[in-house]
C-alpha cells in the first residue's frame, strides 16, 4: 500500500503540475481582455482583431495537422520498405516422416495410448430387441 499512496501522490503532483503549466502559457500566449469603458466601435475592433489571431491560429494549426500527417504517411511507408527489403522469412523444407499409426498414438497420448486404443469401449450399447421397436412405432 505504501507504493500505491507513493504513485498516488506522484499522479496528483503530476496533475498539479500540468494544471500550472497550462496557466503559464495560457497567460503569456492570451492577455486578459479589458472591456470596462470600451465604446461599441472599440469592440468590433477588437472582435475583428480577435478573429484575425483565430483565422491566424487556426492556419498553424492545420498546417501542422498536414505535417503530422506527412510524417505518419512517411513513416508507414519507410517501415514497409523495410520489411520489403528484409525479404520474407525463408522457409526451410519439410522432409515427409513416416509413422505408424501406433507410434502417433503413442506421441500424441503418451502412456493412455494402449487404454484408448479401443474406441469402442466406451460407446452406449444398443440392444437390437429396442431399434425393433421403434421401427414398429414408426412404421
Amino acid at each position: 500500500t505504501l507504493m500505491l499512496q507513493m504513485a498516488k501522490q506522484e499522479l496528483e503532483r503530476e496533475a498539479e503540475e500540468r494544471r500550472g503549466e497550462k496557466t503559464r502559457a495560457l497567460s503569456t500566449r492570451c492577455q486578459p481582455l479589458e472591456l470596462a469603458g470600451l465604446g461599441f466601435a472599440e469592440l468590433q475592433d477588437l472582435c475583428r482583431q480577435l478573429h484575425t489571431r483565430v483565422d491566424k491560429v487556426d492556419e498553424e494549426r492545420y498546417d501542422v495537422e498536414a505535417k503530422v500527417t506527412k510524417n505518419i504517411k512517411e513513416i508507414a511507408d519507410l517501415t514497409q520498405k523495410i520489411f520489403d527489403l528484409r525479404g520474407k522469412f525463408k522457409r526451410p523444407t519439410l522432409r515427409r516422416v513416416r509413422i505408424s499409426a501406433d507410434a502417433m498414438m503413442q506421441a500424441l497420448l503418451g502412456a493412455r495410448a494402449k487404454e484408448s486404443l479401443d474406441l469402442r469401449a466406451h460407446l452406449k450399447q444398443v440392444k437390437k430387441e429396442d431399434t425393433e421397436k421403434e421401427n414398429r412405432e414408426v412404421g
